[in-house]
């Protein structure tokens, strides 16, 4: 073969330059490319066997082999797939843009199915040039009496191509990285990006570190070895054995569910996620038509509030990794979870790394959410023990999902459930009926009074009290059990939103925190209060100084609790909002605070003040009843702790008179 000298063909201006600077955003791309085209390679000649196109030896071994020598700063891709003759690296390689393997589905589009065909734009060799100043490549045609061919670019606009020493049919790419790319010599660093990208990969990939102790042959033998290693491995099979590829050819995410065990669903999720913790459970999704999807997605057990929580979908296209969390194609409540998923027939652009956001993508997406709603209410319907033993942990997840996502809301709103004052589980409807006295007597008459005591409109609403925090409500959960009242547990941060939208949902109830208001459950008559109710108030607010604190008197049926505060719901709600808008710091007075001292006329200390208001200690139990109470509703600030310790070593000093 005469040695041929030109310039690369270019379909578009410029795009030379495009490619080798701006092409891929991430420079470490390349290994997945040139990878990719090493799988692609083997995929055809697999499939022109089976077609009886092409003759190979009995034992066969595919592979791939990537050679990263430190000293020399080079890396050297090896495959023995189908290899090239001239006229196909004119065609492939110096045409940029040329799609070898439409080109190839083209021509066999009647003899060979599209699967396993990684690459779609022809362009993914010139990643190679982000971190090589030259390259050179080396391939023999599977063909009959096919010539080999050395090719080789400085990384310009020209190319030198001639016959080359190529003995075995394949191809051999050799990268002489430039000085801004030496890290991807080092082997860790190599090991590590091939993991990243190639994990899964189709075709067994090796690697050989030529600057090791064990190998300390000069590269160009070393590839001299990998490159004639087939047919030694083909005499004796079992020295293809003992070296263990870097990737896993065959994922558990394509074998069909039956055939999976629960070790190695587990198995999979630790050596994907590094994450040691068992996941609770795990969905297999594996869907031919009308598009092919398949995928392994993991329901982690959560110890944290979900905006902390930092899930990982890994997105592959015929097992080549592409990204992970693309909102285009994964829901972003989905996010939350751990998984893979492999879509060989999605769009995606030149460089494979962004999707392009048609009623393609929506679709695949539409099709992850109902997998995932259908999971959970099947595990609801078949076993509700089970699913209530996962609920703490998957709760925040669903509540996420049926505020992000109007189709996922729909299928799950009839398994939500919420656990009550007595630690069981029960669902929005469940806990209304049991409210009403539909199933329970004594709880119901305390509801029936409450939704009688409402105006016009509200009375005809149900009202669903809920716990935020168990410590800081402590006093008024007791107060709801004594009284044969429940509640539900709404304790993680995704709950108020929520509750916004389950009172939307459902316009016949209204939400509100047990701390929000006194029931008249819990009172007795008070008519003869109004007296100590005017001479107590006056007292407090001068004594502590806060003219705009409201106060009530009333006469509650535990003697034990001597004050409480409540705070309305609105008032509530509203410096919630303010808190999550950053606006926590400005002037209170611009905003009702709404928080009421309610004082128990039937507690001894309450009592004592009615009668001895004018005594000298008055005014310390009026500030050391006002802190109390406080620390029942929420914790106090710096300042008024500091002033609470001192005065209580001040009454305990009061004790030892």
């Amino acid at each position: 073969m005469s040695t041929v000298k030109g310039n690369l063909s270019i379909n578009s201006e410029n795009i030379f330059p495009i490619i080798k600077k701006w092409l891929y955003s991430d420079h470490d791309i390349f290994f997945r490319e040139l990878i990719s085209n090493g799988c692609d390679a083997i995929t055809k000649l697999k499939k022109l066997e089976l077609m009886g196109e092409a003759n190979l030896p009995e034992d066969n071994e595919y592979k791939i082999q990537v050679i990263a020598n430190a000293e020399d700063k080079t890396l050297t891709f090896i495959d023995n797939g189908l290899g090239m003759t001239a006229e196909e690296v004119g065609e492939y390689i110096n045409q940029i843009a040329f799609s070898g393997a439409q080109d190839f589905l083209e021509k066999y589009k009647d003899k060979a199915n599209e699967d396993q065909i990684i690459g779609h734009f022809g362009l993914g060799f010139y990643s190679a040039f982000m971190v090589a100043d030259r390259v050179t490549i080396d391939t023999l045609s599977y063909k009959e009496g096919a010539v080999p061919v050395h090719w080789e670019s400085d990384g310009g606009m020209e190319f030198e191509m001639g016959e080359g020493d190529r003995t075995v049919r394949g191809t051999t790419i050799t990268l002489y990285l430039n000085e801004d790319s030496y890290e991807f010599s080092n082997e860790y660093r190599a090991k590590e990006v091939i993991e990243k990208y190639c994990s899964f990969m189709p075709i067994p990939i090796y690697f050989l570190n030529a600057g090791s102790e064990e190998e300390t042959e000069d590269v160009a033998d070393l590839v001299e070895e990998a490159v004639n290693e087939e047919s030694e491995t083909a005499e004796n099979p079992e020295e293809s054995k003992k070296p263990q590829p870097l990737n896993t050819p065959n994922p558990l995410w394509n074998k069909h569910p039956n055939e999976c065990t629960e070790e190695e669903y587990k198995k999979f999720y630790r050596d994907v996620f590094r994450d040691y913790k068992e996941p609770l459970f795990w969905i297999h999704l594996n869907m031919d038509y009308p598009f092919n999807l398949k995928g392994i997605l993991y329901f982690p057990k959560l110890n944290t509030e979900y905006d902390r929580i930092e899930g990982t979908i890994k997105l592959y296209s015929n097992q080549v990794f592409i990204a992970d969390n693309i909102k285009e194609v994964i829901p972003e409540f989905l996010m939350l979870l751990k998984g893979v998923i492999d879509c060989p027939d999605l769009p995606l652009n030149v460089s494979r790394s962004a999707l392009q956001n048609d009623g393609f993508v929506k679709k695949i997406s539409d099709y992850i959410t109902k997998k995932v709603a259908d999971k959970l209410s099947g595990m609801y319907k078949v076993d509700r023990e089970e699913y209530e033993k996962f609920w703490d942990d998957i709760s925040p997840f669903i509540k996420f999902g049926c505020l992000k996502d109007d189709k996922f809301r729909e299928k799950m709103k009839e398994y939500v459930i919420f656990k009550n004052l007595e630690g069981k589980y029960v669902t929005l409807p469940e806990y209304v009926k049991a409210a009403k006295g539909e199933t329970t007597g004594e709880s119901g008459d305390a509801a029936e009074a409450e939704v009688v005591s409402e105006g016009a409109e509200e009375a005809k609403k149900a009202i669903v009290y809920y716990v935020t925090d168990e410590l800081q409500q402590s006093q008024y959960i007791n107060m709801f059990k004594e009284n044969g009242m429940d509640a539900l547990m709404m304790l993680h941060n995704i709950d108020q939103p929520f509750i916004s939208q389950l009172e939307y949902e459902n316009q016949d109830m209204k939400f509100q925190r047990i701390d929000s208001d006194l029931t008249e459950s819990f009172k007795e008559s008070a008519e003869d209060l109004a007296g100590l109710a005017e001479e107590l108030t006056g007292l407090f607010k001068t004594t502590l100084n806060k003219e705009q604190l409201e106060v009530k008197v009333e006469r509650l049926k535990s003697e034990k609790i001597s004050a409480m505060i409540t705070l309305s719901e609105e008032s509530r709600r509203m410096q919630d909002m303010m808190k999550m808008y950053g606006m926590g710091g400005m002037n209170e007075g611009m905003f009702p605070v709404g928080e009421t001292l309610v004082l128990n006329a039937n507690h001894p200390l309450v009592q004592y003040l009615g009668a001895h208001k004018e005594e000298a200690n008055s005014g310390l139990i009026c500030e050391q009843l006002y802190d109390l109470a406080v620390l029942a509703h929420r914790p106090l600030a710096p300042e008024a702790m500091t002033r609470f310790v001192e005065r209580t070593n001040e009454i305990m000093l009061l004790l030892t008179k």
